[in-house]
């Protein structure tokens, strides 16, 4: 990631030298939100207006407000110099006073289309425009086509559930066609449209990413362009790589926001990503900003830091008890600390609120399942699937709920589902691997458990999964170095891989290895004021091994006394080995 953080710090307003800082970002947010709004893309526009909000009121220009205006007064920042040789240029073009005329005579039925968009008629919006010529008119009549041809592949593909000839996504082969409607247009809103559909076919993921860098060129404060280049990213090396390619610059606040959006994604963001968090929500920058405080709760959930993520969440919950985004991975982190009390007020103050939410069904799943009722668990984790085929998290803990009533048939059928909505998402591959398992297939196993791996080769949960695969199947020196692996992660206090260490040392006839491990069992049990007991069977292999090899004798007996005024179970044994001890000293 040495690309994507070599400049951790916010970024000075020298960045933009003829421009204030705030006032370009409150210009932008405002520009944003009417002219998204305006061509149906409601989430950007809702993204952009919560953004806003996060800015504290007495930096932003009450006399920047009129919106009517700016679709056509946008602030233009000054040309910046590529970071690399391939990055477009930074270049905000005006409207044209043709394009400008245009779009006011045709301003009723623009605005007829949006209300139409807004209640989810994208026909009609359609229909509304199609004598009109503007680009805005011509943005809104693909987007209006690409929804209506999503909308009836959709239903097409669910058509086919249970079936085994059900592709693995909703195929429309209405892509292509609009494609090549808008192929030769270099307005950033239809730009952003063709990256869309680029994204949508197989085999063009790369010119996807070229023109959303284009988008972002022309309009960078389109956020559902971010958005889509964050999907098409694979991985952190691919992120590294993309953002010198970006034509802002890495200190810019819209480029560390997509930075760690795209690391949560992929699941596997880092302290950098926390560091750039605090810094966008520095008094200077978002201080209120709901939006990024909930990047820095999922961040923090994500490193496993359950109790700072739920901190965070109570903290957003408390400005605007009615946000349910994300409120499915609070849930989990009340699941995972096993806080019965706030989960279950959580999912019954967000049943009141709205019970067809995906993300509210996840939370109510979550509490049954907490309560072991894994029938009730299902029935809402399928319902979260019903009301959006896309959700992720919900095809994965309906499979969890599966292995925990043995069904591996089903919990297989739910990860895949996972795996199909998103191939990043590591907690899918794992789950087969555990599914497989369960079946006695370790040679399935071990191939989902590499790919869960690869996506999270610093959790050391993947590699003693694989280690215990390998084991399973007699391959004991694979076993062994994935232990060693899972070790680096675990830290220095940790016992039972030294233990599963040690065993698989003795199964390898290879005493000295396994009588270390059982050493650094002993030592790390002395040093954390552990009882005897759970380290006697340790002391026991430590000593047979030093009377073997006739060294470390003192330890040995050390270690027998420590025992013999112990109430270990070993103690008889523990008395021979010290008499061997003492004579072997003599």
């Amino acid at each position: 990631m040495n690309a994507v953080t070599t400049q951790a710090s916010i970024a000075p307003p020298c960045d933009f030298p003829d421009l204030d800082m705030d006032h370009h970002l409150v210009h932008g947010l405002r520009t944003a939100v009417a002219e998204c709004s305006s061509r149906g893309l409601f989430s950007a526009s809702k993204w952009a207006s919560e953004l806003l909000l996060g800015i504290p009121s007495s930096r932003r220009d009450p006399n920047d407000s009129d919106l009517e205006n700016q679709s056509t007064q946008l602030v233009d920042p000054p040309v910046l110099p590529p970071r690399h040789p391939l990055a477009p240029v930074l270049r905000i073009v005006p409207v044209s006073p043709e394009e400008a005329m245009q779009e006011a005579n045709e301003d009723d039925l623009l605005f007829s289309a949006r209300t139409f968009l807004e209640s989810r008629d994208p026909m009609r919006a359609e229909n509304c425009l199609r004598n009109c010529k503007s680009k805005k008119a011509e943005f809104i009549k693909s987007y209006c086509q690409f929804l209506s041809t999503e909308s009836k592949a959709q239903r097409s593909w669910n058509n086919l559930d249970n079936n085994r000839h059900q592709p693995p996504e909703p195929p429309n082969p209405a892509i292509q066609p609009l494609l090549s409607q808008i192929i030769n247009e270099t307005d950033p809103w239809l730009v952003y449209l063709k990256a869309l559909f680029l994204s949508r076919l197989p085999g063009r993921r790369d010119e996807a990413i070229e023109q959303a860098l284009l988008s972002i060129a022309g309009f960078p404060w389109n956020w559902a362009v971010w958005t889509l280049l964050s999907s098409c990213i694979d991985d952190s090396g691919e992120l590294s790589a993309i953002v010198p390619l970006l034509p802002l610059p890495a200190s810019h606040p819209f480029v560390q926001m997509f930075q760690i959006k795209t690391m949560n994604e992929l699941q596997a963001p880092s302290e950098q990503e926390l560091e750039l968090c605090d810094q966008l929500l520095s008094p200077n920058m978002f201080p209120n900003s709901l939006w990024i405080m909930s990047l820095r709760a999922c961040a923090l959930y994500y490193i496993h830091d359950f109790k700072q993520a739920q901190v965070q969440f109570e903290r957003i919950l408390a400005m605007d008890p009615y946000r349910a985004e994300n409120i499915d991975i609070f849930s989990d982190i009340l699941y995972v600390t096993e806080n019965r009390l706030k989960l279950s007020r959580l999912a019954n103050d967000f049943m009141v609120l709205d019970r067809e939410r995906p993300e509210v069904c996840c939370l109510v799943g979550n509490l049954y399942s907490q309560r072991a009722e894994h029938e009730k668990a299902i029935r809402y984790f399928r319902r979260a699937t019903q009301l959006d085929r896309t959700y992720l998290s919900a095809w994965t803990l309906m499979g969890h709920e599966y292995v925990e009533m043995k069904n591996s048939q089903a919990a297989i059928e739910c990860y895949r589902r996972a795996i199909d909505v998103n191939r990043k998402d590591y907690r899918a591959w794992y789950g087969l691997g555990q599914a497989y398992e369960l079946l006695n297939m370790q040679q399935y196993a071990l191939h989902y458990y590499h790919n869960a791996t690869a996506l999270r080769p610093y959790d050391g949960r993947m590699w003693q999964a694989q280690g215990m695969c390998y084991e399973e199947m007699g391959r004991l020196r694979e076993a062994i170095e994935c232990f060693k692996r899972a070790l680096i992660t675990a830290g220095a206090n940790e016992i039972n891989i030294n233990l599963r260490l040690a065993d698989l040392y003795a199964a390898s006839q290879d005493p000295g290895e396994s009588a270390a491990y059982h050493r650094r069992v002993v030592d790390v049990c002395q040093a954390l004021g552990r009882p005897v007991h759970e380290f006697s069977k340790s002391c026991v292999k430590v000593t047979e091994r030093c009377l073997e090899t006739k060294s470390d004798l003192e330890v040995a007996r050390d270690y027998m006394l420590l025992m013999k005024s112990s109430n270990a179970e070993d103690v008889a044994r523990a008395n021979e080995l010290l008499k061997l001890v003492n004579a072997a000293l003599e």
